[in-house]
């Protein structure tokens, strides 16, 4: 389009289509349009150089400060100015939209996360689940105080409260007198022992059964005979502090539901445990003790006697000073 004619569009005076009857009551106005027209063409384009100069020299962006001039070596050339850019050029055109785009955000993006959009969750009280009335509920690890002998059993035989359950072919319960004066507290199962889920059996159990006999005794009269660990540790070794404890309580059950009038510590470990203490078989011996209100004298283990013959006349006198703790503890009866 011409710039005459933009002007005149510009200002209204262009021409304009109108209706096929209304022609000759337009004719007039438009020979006068033409006429006003053609004067403000040739106003417009001898005022059009002028008005370009000044819109070039308003879009020049002013500077806040000149940079001050640099020196520059007589052999390193001055670096060129940049120039500036125009905004009606068309690279300002081009990335002006995308800049635009990059200052306003996305109405659908929604905006990033900041350490405070999560603050209420401090504030926020946990949820208080409801428990189900009708569940049944689980009997508390202390009851092993009041199961009678056959639940105490049960519970021995499918008890999984250490690790020694896992490779385990028998629990080894007691064996004996139910009612006895007389009870014999071994370390932990053998062998044999974790075989046949008996206590104190092969030659070790062949020798305290002739070291009961040689006090009237014999197993299962007025004799029960139980250990301190119920399952048999892997080689045999020594359990650990945290297996002895839990499983005390059925030993301590035991006691409780024997009421025995003397209890005979066999073996380092069992008076260790039993008296909670660390000293020797040397520092034990020859003394009464006592565990749960029982009297307790300690003596060398069958399996250590087989080993050391030259011990049994110890052992013997153990078992003595046994016999005469329980005649005082029975009221003189023998």
């Amino acid at each position: 389009m011409a710039l005459d004619e933009y002007a005149l569009e510009e200002l209204g005076l262009a021409p304009r289509w109108v209706r096929k009857g209304a022609a000759a009551a337009v004719e007039s106005v438009a020979v006068e349009a033409v006429s006003v027209g053609t004067g403000v063409a040739s106003h417009v384009t001898e005022v059009a150089p002028s008005v370009e100069a000044v819109v070039a020299r308003a879009s020049v962006p002013p500077q806040a400060e000149a940079p001050a001039p640099t020196r520059t070596s007589p052999r390193e050339p001055a670096a060129a100015a940049p120039q500036p850019t125009s905004p009606t050029s068309p690279e300002s055109r081009r990335a002006a939209p995308s800049e635009a785009k990059r200052a306003q955000p996305d109405a659908d993006e929604p905006p990033p996360f900041t350490e405070d959009d999560f603050a209420w969750f401090d504030s926020v009280a946990e949820p208080v689940l409801p428990q189900d009335i009708d569940a049944p509920a689980r009997a508390p690890r202390d009851d092993i105080a009041t199961l009678d002998w056959d639940a105490l059993a049960e519970r021995v035989k499918s008890c999984e409260r250490c690790r020694l359950c896992e490779k385990r072919t028998n629990t080894v319960f007691g064996v004996g007198d139910r009612e006895a004066d007389w009870m014999l507290i071994g370390e932990a199962p053998g062998e044999n022992e974790d075989r046949q889920g008996e206590p104190f059996v092969g030659q070790a159990g062949k020798l305290l059964d002739n070291m009961l006999h040689a006090l009237t005794l014999a197993r299962g009269e007025n004799v029960y005979i139980a250990n301190v660990i119920k399952c048999r540790p892997p080689g045999n070794r020594n359990p650990e502090p945290d297996e002895v404890a839990r499983c005390e309580p059925y030993l301590q059950r035991q006691v409780a539901l024997v009421k025995p009038k003397i209890i005979v510590a066999l073996g380092r470990f069992a008076a260790q445990s039993l008296l909670k203490t660390e000293g020797s078989i040397a520092s034990l011996r020859g003394r009464v003790h006592e565990y749960e209100g029982v009297p307790v004298i300690v003596t060398y283990h069958p399996a250590y006697l087989l080993r050391s013959l030259h011990d049994k006349s110890k052992a013997w006198a153990d078992l003595c000073l046994a016999r005469d703790t329980w005649r005082k503890a029975a009221g003189g009866e023998s």
